[in-house]
C-alpha cells in the first residue's frame, strides 16, 4: 500500500527522485542538521539522505552518528510524594526548605492549580515530591518547619518607629 504525498507516492521512484532532488539542494550545513533530525524520517528520506551525504564525503561522520540513532528516553525516576498543599505559597515555601537543604524536589500540578485555584479540590491539592532516597530526610525536615510557631504579634509592646516617635 502506497501513501501519496503531494501528487507521489511513498516508495515510488519518483519519490526517491524527488528526495534526491531536494537533498542536492541544500547545503552542507543544512544537510547535517537534516542528519541530526533523522529519526523523523521516512525509510526513503533516509535512504536519499543517506546516499546524498556519502555523495558529499560527508557521511562518515554524520551518518555513523545520527542516521537511525535514537534519541535516550528520558530517566524515569520513582518519585514519591511526600506532602500535597491546598495552596500554592506553602508548596513554594516547602520546595524552598528542601531545594536550600540540597533535596531535589518537583511540584505537581502546580501549573494548572496557578492556572485555576478551584481545581486544587479535584486534583487533590499540589503534590511535593522528591526521590525515594530523599523521601525520610525531606519529610523530616518539613516536620520541623510545620512545629514552628507563627509569629503572633505584640499588641501591648508594639515595635517603635525607626525615627523615634512622631507626634502629631
Amino acid at each position: 500500500m502506497a501513501i501519496t504525498i503531494w501528487g507521489s507516492k511513498l516508495g515510488s521512484s519518483e519519490e526517491r527522485q524527488r528526495l534526491r532532488r531536494v537533498y542536492e539542494a541544500l547545503s552542507d550545513g543544512e544537510l547535517e542538521r537534516l542528519a541530526h533530525e533523522a529519526n523523523s524520517l521516512t525509510p526513503e528520506a533516509k535512504a536519499a539522505l543517506t546516499l546524498e551525504l556519502s555523495r558529499r564525503k560527508i557521511a562518515g561522520e554524520i551518518e555513523a552518528e545520527h542516521i537511525g540513532e535514537q534519541k535516550p528516553h528520558p530517566e524515569v525516576r520513582d518519585l514519591l510524594t511526600i506532602r500535597q498543599f491546598r495552596d500554592l505559597p506553602e508548596a513554594l515555601l516547602a520546595r524552598t526548605v528542601l531545594e536550600s537543604a540540597g533535596i531535589e524536589c518537583f511540584l505537581g500540578d502546580d501549573n494548572l492549580i496557578r492556572m485555576d485555584w478551584l481545581w486544587s479540590n479535584l486534583l487533590g491539592g499540589i503534590k511535593l515530591r522528591v526521590r525515594q532516597e530523599d523521601a525520610l530526610v525531606a519529610s523530616r525536615l518539613l516536620e520541623g518547619t510545620d512545629s514552628m510557631p507563627s509569629p503572633e504579634p505584640d499588641y501591648e509592646n508594639p515595635p517603635k518607629a525607626p525615627f523615634g516617635n512622631i507626634e502629631t
